[in-house]
């Protein structure tokens, strides 16, 4: 009935215009309760989930040629960013033009621009993809100068997560593993820009080398195809209309003066071009009917640091190492999965996992649900930017675990980590007084640092999390204790290293796992769009709501005191030694 109305309304839009930007998070997050929404927050930022539902649409739509993409800053990693090219290529095959107008010519912004038919930048961009750089700050003679000792017992020289607390350089295995890395990542990169661009690799690398350049020089290089200002699309579109689009107006203009003809169709071609954002464009795009499965895919996240107790996100964002922003606890986790595990409906699930890792109690208790569900129906673990460590964890127990080629993952090892801060107290002048009884009553102190009896008991508990790990992979991936060792210790690998060492079973963005998951539960996947997928939240969310005083107040005192950190010293952690980010 919407399409017949639309239909005798005649209504058509040329272009979708669509901004784009910020931290694109794969799923969208539960709705806003009543009191939230009548509170001054910050929108929401835009999921991949809800554009990729949106470019569906599009897709389907039959009154509208295609989508204008304004990017506003991305601040995602480049797993993400693959992601969203992939979004973009999607939208093509489907037959619509994808047409990317950046000021940004930065390497996250360009390289999801060039999946695009055409990109469009204003005059004063400049044209900055200049490579892969990374630094790490080492802060042990920091800690030094202010009385904080770090001793820290690592399964292997790889598993690097406190090396830069404790140790004042860079050792040559983390040095190792992060050109591995940038080297993949690099070659990922330069790869996909080439191939949509109709470039040789080496061509796209020496470019980078001689970059930066002006706008009007990368279009002179081929890198990009039009210099503009936003307010010259609609005509520069206008000019652009195919020649079947022309051959149709000509017709219309019974003869004449080939001038006059011209002309008519100049102007009918810019009458006729519409642009509309998203909001109004929604209303007029035609719809394809569809009959969604009664049978669905379940859809559970687990982001951010894995720890005991319930899951948090703090009212604001703190900026301190390890212990700032969300975190996965087991409480909510394991509690949200036993109760869906007994939908009658659910035909699979998809656990998105996108972790560093922590605790590895937590993440053994995570991954032991993750087991028992898979034991009953189809699980599919889609990693997002990173599942290491804790978050490979709970990810092996999967039937299926599919990855980004850039998704950061692996870190099979066991890390653990002791501050002793009585040098701090010396210099303030804090005489400390300890009794204890037992003769471990004090292991887990702070006061002094470790005897090398207590090292001892640290090192047996890392080995015996670290073996009870391997037999975990290994069960999950169905390889044997040495090949996982072999990549293990604690070795970081991207998804597509991954894969050749078995860690992951295949690449794609989140609809390919909906695909995957359905083909694994026969559910019918020639339709995608058709299938029946549920975001599952717990039922009651610990995430506090931003902008209360007395929670920032209680989450500041929390950081402050040490709060957070202190139940991750002295505990055997799965965690991973770096977070790759692209700026």
């Amino acid at each position: 009935m919407r399409n017949e109305s639309r239909l005798r309304r005649k209504r058509a839009v040329d272009y979708v215009v669509m901004p784009v930007g910020g931290p694109l998070p794969e799923r969208s997050g539960p709705s806003r309760g009543f009191i939230e929404r009548r509170l001054p927050l910050p929108p929401e930022p835009l999921s991949l989930q809800a554009l990729n539902a949106r470019l569906q649409a599009i897709a389907d739509a039959e009154n509208t040629r295609g989508v204008i993409f304004v990017f506003r800053g991305f601040s995602a990693s480049l797993a993400t960013l693959q992601n969203f090219r992939r979004a973009i290529i999607r939208l093509r095959e489907a037959g619509k033009e994808a047409i990317v107008y950046t000021p940004y010519l930065d390497l996250a912004h360009y390289y999801v621009a060039t999946a695009a038919n055409r990109i469009i930048a204003p005059p004063g961009a400049q044209f900055e993809v200049l490579g892969l750089y990374t630094e790490i700050d080492f802060l042990k003679n920091t800690l030094s100068r202010i009385g904080i000792e770090t001793d820290v017992i690592q399964i292997s020289p790889y598993k690097t997560a406190f090396d830069r607390f404790g140790k004042d350089d860079m050792t040559a295995e983390f040095r190792d593993q992060l050109n591995w890395l940038l080297d993949d990542q690099y070659d990922m990169l330069t790869a996909g820009m080439a191939a949509e661009r109709g470039l040789e690799q080496a061509e796209v690398k020496a470019l980078i080398d001689r970059a930066p350049f002006t706008a009007e020089q990368a279009q002179a290089a081929g890198l990009i195809d039009l210099v503009a200002y936003d307010d010259e699309l609609r005509e520069l579109l206008t000019g652009g209309r195919s020649a079947v689009d022309t051959q149709e107006l000509e017709k219309r203009d019974s003869g004449g003066d080939p001038k006059t003809t011209a002309k008519a169709t100049s102007e009918e071609s810019r009458a006729k071009i519409r642009l509309e954002t998203w909001s109004t464009a929604r209303r007029i795009l035609l719809e394809k009917p569809r009959r969604h499965t009664r049978r669905f895919i379940g859809v559970v996240s687990l982001e951010g640091m894995i720890t005991m107790g319930p899951s948090r996100r703090p009212p604001i964002d703190l900026p301190i190492p390890l212990v700032g922003g969300e975190t996965a606890g087991e409480q909510t986790l394991v509690g949200l999965l036993r109760r869906i595990e007994k939908l009658d409906d659910m035909a699979a699930l998809i656990f998105h996992v996108d972790s560093g890792g922590g605790s590895a109690l937590a993440s053994d208790l995570i991954g032991r649900q993750i087991e028992q569900i898979a034991a009953r129906m189809p699980v599919v673990v889609y990693m997002g930017n990173v599942a290491g460590s804790g978050g490979y964890y709970v990810s092996a127990p999967a039937k299926h675990i599919m990855s980004q080629e850039a998704t950061i993952t692996g870190s099979i090892g066991v890390i653990s980590a002791h501050l002793s801060t009585q040098g701090l107290y010396d210099k303030l002048s804090v005489n400390r007084v300890a009794l204890s009884r037992g003769e471990n009553a004090g292991l887990y102190r702070d006061s002094d640092p470790l005897t090398d009896r207590e090292r001892d008991i640290f090192w047996q508990t890392i080995n015996e999390t670290y073996d009870q790990f391997k037999q975990v992979v290994a069960k999950g991936r169905k390889l044997t204790v040495e090949e996982v060792d072999k990549v293990g210790g604690g070795r970081v690998w991207t998804g597509r290293q991954a894969l050749t060492h078995k860690l992951v079973d295949s690449h794609g963005d989140f609809i390919d796992a909906i695909k995957k998951a359905a083909e694994m539960a026969a559910l019918p996947d020639d339709d995608v769009a058709a299938i029946s997928v549920w975001n599952l939240y717990p039922r009651s969310s610990a995430y506090a709501i931003p902008g209360q005083n007395g929670q920032i107040f209680e989450e500041l005192g929390r950081q402050l005191t040490g709060e957070s950190i202190r139940p991750l010293l002295g505990q055997p952690l799965l965690m991973m030694p770096f977070e790759l980010r692209f700026r």
